[in-house]
């Protein structure tokens, strides 16, 4: 796919696009009270997703598909159209944790439905406020657009049963972008189990960014990441996280860095944790 536009938009660029009638800011930030939290303050003219709802398919069994199981092409398409959103449209996502909440999972859905021109926000709803971007309350009315046109996933995806296999070639490389103390079993707030797949390495996504929260330079994310691939092709890496969420964080990075996207493991560990497959855990 192309990689004409960059993932990455910085708030000083965000500020001179304030009054373009092309661009849709669309606030993903996730969480508890997301809802109230956007009509008590959002980026001017923002629309409102929810991660649980609208990025996934809600009221699911983790077991299959993870927590945030990817909603069917025909729900998305409607996500879209009720966001006002044509395949004409520069959208711009942000929310308030860098990027590695539903930013960057909206990012990978629009980028592999075909969508080009679409920007994660750079520091998110904390960072264009100081800079100076204009703040709205209540909720914005816009028009719905006509049904978007999708056909399928166009980046790579991966299930359990492709992981199990890449996890014991070296050939293949399986990212797990979780903190480190979930990584090694120490803790697991939001699945059943603490551990990780064996054979997969960790990098936490918050490797991705700076001191500041902002993302890495891309030349310092290409240097990250090809001293972590090597000789490994992009496409014999598959990423995943908790839940199919934080991984695209990675994903968008690599992206940034000029790497090809690799595959997502959307159903990640909370999928994989519930079906009795191989787990290192804390002993």
């Amino acid at each position: 796919m192309s990689q004409n536009w960059s993932p990455i938009i910085n708030p000083e660029e965000l500020l001179q696009l304030k009054n373009s009638t092309e661009i849709i800011f669309v606030d993903a930030r996730a969480g508890l009270n997301t809802k109230e939290n956007y009509k008590n303050g959002h980026l001017k003219d923002a629309r409102y997703i929810d991660l649980n709802h609208d990025l996934a398919t809600p009221d699911c069994n983790p077991a299959n598909g993870g927590r945030h199981p990817l909603p069917s092409l025909e729900k998305f398409s409607e996500v879209l159209s009720k966001l006002g959103i044509t395949t004409k449209n520069h959208v711009i996502i942000y929310d308030d944790k860098n990027g590695s909440n539903a930013a960057s999972r909206f990012w990978w859905m629009l980028k592999a439905v075909g969508h080009e021109k679409v920007q994660v926000l750079n520091g998110g709803f904390q960072a264009a406020i100081k800079t100076g971007f204009p703040v709205s309350s209540g909720t914005e009315s816009f028009d719905t657009a006509e049904k978007y046109p999708v056909t399928d996933w166009q980046l790579p995806l991966a299930n359990s049963k492709e992981v199990d296999q890449a996890r014991k070639n070296p050939e293949n490389i399986v990212i797990d972008v979780r903190d480190k103390n979930r990584f090694d079993g120490h803790t697991e707030p939001l699945d059943l189990i603490a551990g990780h797949i064996p054979g997969a390495i960790n990098v936490p996504f918050s490797e991705n960014l700076d001191e500041n929260g902002l993302y890495l330079s891309s030349e310092k994310l290409a240097e990250k990441y090809a001293e972590i691939l090597g000789n490994i092709k992009p496409e014999n890496v598959i990423v995943h996280c908790g839940s199919g969420v934080t991984a695209c964080h990675t994903l968008l990075a690599m992206d940034y860095a000029g790497i090809p996207i690799p595959q997502l493991y959307v159903g990640s560990w909370s999928e994989w944790s519930r079906n009795n497959l191989p787990m290192n855990t804390k002993k």
